[in-house]
């Protein structure tokens, strides 16, 4: 087997690589950013999913496609770019992979088609309903229409992966982190809030500053914390990997993520055990972030088990935390 995978220098994509090369897989890596990987099983194209000359170049030879690659935002500025990426780039994708007689197409989807911030029931399957409130979910269920057009059309098999909210357990505690620094940490989420023109919630987290590095749990207008799925790459990769090999993946659609929800309170409030800061909690304006979003089909079917728990990616986050501190010290 070869395989194109997509945003092959992302966080997913390059560990789904690395997972591939180790056993044996002949990979090819189509991103924007070179990944600078030196493998003999391994080559890579740079260039966007809109350009179609990087595409067929990508596709010759490669008998399967894992399309990891996405552009995300919540930036206005960025919405013709991510249309671009996530919509465009994935008909010409499919259109080449339907033209090079590709065996079977991967595409990683998301959460916010549902949306899982306003779930009409819970736990949330893949029977809810599809009425994405934000553009890059609305990319994402576009790109799931183009998916399951080439699978009526039996031309390849196709699976669809709604992907759950994804983090490397090392970063959990990195308040640098574009992930983890605005989720849980006070300071780097007023500059994220500030950054999406939202000074209205930026300045009363800022009213809420102790004067020093603090965690924040955010909570909705009525005190409830925020719960949400928060997955670990390798439980993503291994995912991924079952929906490329596994027989009874053909033209499914799955949840991929944790099994169980995190309620964000009680973990700022065991990561503060460890890091010593202040917890900061903070009444936000709406109804919050608070789902739970099914993983039972892809379990059942594929025999997908999340190997990392939630508080075995804290365990982990604190042993890198505190080498970091170590050589920062030295």
């Amino acid at each position: 087997m070869s395989v194109l995978v997509t945003g092959s220098s992302g966080r997913v994509g390059s560990a789904v690589v690395s997972r591939l090369l180790e056993e044996g897989e002949g990979v090819r890596g189509l991103d924007l950013r070179p990944s600078g990987r030196a493998h003999a099983n391994f080559t890579e194209v740079t260039g966007a999913l809109s350009d179609p000359q990087a595409v067929e170049t990508a596709m010759e030879g490669v008998t399967c496609v894992l399309h990891l690659g996405a552009f995300m935002s919540w930036a206005p500025a960025d919405r013709a770019r991510m249309f671009s990426a996530n919509v465009e780039g994935t008909r010409i994708l499919l259109d080449a992979a339907a033209h090079g007689g590709i065996r079977r197409f991967v595409f990683a989807s998301s959460g916010e088609v549902y949306p899982e911030n306003q779930p009409q029931f819970l736990p949330v399957t893949e029977e809810h309903p599809l009425v994405p409130n934000s553009p890059y979910g609305l990319t994402k269920l576009l790109g799931e229409e183009l998916v399951r057009f080439h699978q009526r059309a039996g031309r390849m098999e196709t699976v669809i992966l709604r992907f759950s909210h994804t983090q490397d357990a090392s970063e959990l505690l990195d308040e640098e982190s574009s992930f983890s620094g605005p989720r849980f940490f006070l300071r780097p989420r007023i500059r994220q809030q500030e950054a999406f023109g939202n000074q209205a919630v930026a300045d009363l987290l800022r009213a809420k500053d102790p004067g020093q590095p603090a965690h924040v749990a955010a909570r909705n207008e009525e005190g409830r914390p925020f719960r949400m799925h928060i997955t670990d790459t390798r439980d993503m990769v291994e995912g991924v990997v079952l929906a490329l090999r596994s027989e009874g993946a053909s033209g499914q659609v799955f949840n991929l993520g944790a099994t169980d929800p995190v309620d964000l309170g009680s973990l700022v409030r065991s990561m503060a055990e460890n890091t010593g800061l202040p917890v900061v909690e903070v009444d936000l304006p709406g109804a919050g972030v608070w789902y739970h979003t099914s993983n039972d089909k892809i379990r059942r079917l594929l025999g997908f088990e999340p190997q990392w728990t939630i508080d075995r990616m804290v365990e982990e986050a604190v042993q890198v935390r505190r080498a970091r501190l170590a050589k920062t010290r030295a």
